[in-house]
Formats: C-alpha cells, sequence, structure tokens
C-alpha cells in the first residue's frame, strides 16, 4: 500500500487558534492551549493521520512584532517552522479580524513557493457578514490555493480542512510510528503541561515573563515517574502569587498538572514543583536551550 507524508506548517498572529487547531486534528492534545497570547514559545510537531497519509503539522510561536530577546526568539522559531513545509496554513481569527497583525504575515508569505491555504478559525463566534470580507481581503493579497471556515473548538470544517492537507501530502514513508503523536519529548511536555496550568490559573495575575524547567524526569521501579519542576519567575512578587496563600496556590497548580500528566503518560505520576526568582532569566541561554528555543541577538 502507499504511503504518502508531508509537512503543513501553521502559521498566525497570536490567539489565532493554532494549538487548538493542531490538537483537533492530531486527535488528541499534543500543544498546551491558554487565553494568553503568545502561548506557544517553540515550535511543536503534531502527527495527523488520514488512512495512508502521515501529517506533519507544525505548530508555531505566534507572529508578532518583536523586541525583547526572547520574543525574537520565538517569532524566528515560527519563521523556521515553514522550512521545507508542502503546504502553509496561515489561521486568522475570524472573531478578531484582520487587525494590524495579519496581514504583514500573509504579504511576507504571498511570494513564497509553496501551496497556501487560508484557514478562517473560530467562525462559531464571528460575524458571518464579515467573513466573506476577510476571506476576500486576504484572497486579494496571497494567492492562496483553497480557503476553509472553520471551528477549531467545534469540530466544524475539519474533516474537510484534514482531506485537503492530505491530499497534498506528497508520495513517500511515514515519519514516526502510527500511534506517535508528537515529536515532544515527555520531558519536554511535561514542562509545557505545567505551565499551562500556570497560565489557565494565574492568567490575570502573572505577567508572561515565567518559564517552567523539568529538572528531574526519573522512572521509578513500580513503573511511575518522578518529575521535579522549577518554576522560573523575574520578582519575588510574582514567586508570591505562584505560591499563593500557605502554598495554596502552586499545590493546586501541581495537582490538575499531574492528573494531566498521568492521563499523557499513562502511568503514575509524582510531580514537585518550587519556584524560583531569576530577574534575567530571559537572558539566560541556558534556559533558551532548556524551553527549545534558539538564542537570537
Amino acid at each position: 500500500m502507499t504511503h504518502h507524508c508531508g509537512l503543513v506548517a501553521v502559521l498566525g498572529a497570536p490567539n489565532a487558534g493554532k494549538s487548538t487547531l493542531v490538537n483537533a486534528l492530531v486527535g488528541q492534545k499534543v500543544a498546551i492551549v491558554s487565553p494568553k497570547a503568545q502561548t506557544t514559545r517553540t515550535r511543536l510537531l503534531g502527527v495527523a493521520m488520514a488512512d495512508e497519509t502521515q501529517i506533519l503539522l507544525v505548530d508555531t510561536p505566534g507572529i508578532f512584532a518583536a523586541e525583547r530577546r526572547l520574543d525574537r526568539a520565538m517569532v524566528a522559531a515560527a519563521w523556521g517552522g515553514t522550512d521545507g513545509a508542502d503546504v502553509i496554513a496561515l489561521v486568522v481569527d475570524a472573531k478578531g479580524g484582520l487587525g494590524a497583525k495579519v496581514m504583514p504575515i500573509a504579504e511576507s508569505i504571498a511570494n513564497r513557493p509553496e501551496r497556501k491555504f487560508l484557514v478562517l478559525n473560530k467562525v462559531d463566534l464571528a460575524d458571518k457578514a464579515k467573513l466573506l470580507v476577510h476571506a476576500e481581503k486576504l484572497n486579494a493579497a496571497v494567492a492562496f490555493d483553497e480557503t476553509f471556515f472553520v471551528s477549531a473548538a467545534t469540530g466544524d470544517g475539519l474533516p474537510e480542512l484534514k482531506a485537503a492537507f492530505a491530499a497534498m501530502m506528497p508520495e513517500g514513508p511515514w515519519h514516526f510510528p502510527e500511534d506517535q503523536v508528537s515529536d515532544a519529548t515527555e520531558r519536554a511536555m511535561a514542562a509545557e503541561v505545567t505551565r499551562e496550568q500556570l497560565y489557565l490559573q494565574l492568567h490575570a495575575e502573572l505577567p508572561y515573563a515565567s518559564a517552567v524547567e523539568t529538572e528531574k524526569f526519573d522512572e521509578r521501579a513500580d513503573g511511575s515517574v518522578e518529575i521535579h519542576q522549577q518554576i522560573l519567575v523575574a520578582r519575588p512578587t510574582q514567586r508570591a502569587i505562584v505560591l499563593g496563600k500557605g502554598g495554596s496556590r502552586i499545590k493546586e497548580i501541581g495537582a490538575r498538572a499531574r492528573a494531566q500528566l498521568v492521563h499523557l503518560l499513562d502511568r503514575p505520576v509524582h510531580l514537585y514543583l518550587h519556584v524560583k526568582v531569576k530577574a534575567d532569566w530571559d537572558e539566560d541561554r541556558e534556559v533558551y536551550r532548556d524551553i527549545g528555543l534558539d538564542w537570537v541577538e
């Protein structure tokens, strides 16, 4: 039987719903999701199957005007995620509209040789009259091969999008076993799960400047896994926020992260968290390496 396999680069502005879309196409969670813009920091590969076709979906950080080193590294990772792609999928928040961030991204891919799909996401929340206006404006700027109206949250339009991706994938061997859903290591996934809980529980209180490092990831003799993680924040006041009164907040973060990890890893998990104040963690080369970003000058 003939196999097909190819790469889809999922691009867009922050909060377009790229990670939710990748998770929905894969059929399970591979990328963390939160209401906070720029939740995705590194390139992450989700593996979706469509009969004899393997679709490698590169979930990239949102593209935006980057000033800080961390932001520049994330944007570099986003553009790096398009290297070697068979299809570039521009995901647009149809509810939020085109704004100032979308058109520059569209214009920057206009002359690229890859096949290009426009994916208007969140159509369940969008003003229906504006959908066609957005689509027409973007198609005037870029010669998209196809335009899709989808909702990653409800699943509307996703079977058609997945089938279209599959049809574009070249003939060739699969890159991953059929049951593998991501290229992320368990160690890296563990850090992402905890970071997701930080964002979900402290969305308004905790600034963007936090990171999670997995310091220890050991298999125990009984088949369970012991994970030690360090949460990096920039100031003592932020440490107090993460800890909560009497340590209540970090206990809740740990409990929810552990429950997710038990599900993801399919075995018992012992999770130990501590919070460290490191004023310039986002200027530390080792932190970049640990969270999977290239250092940029």
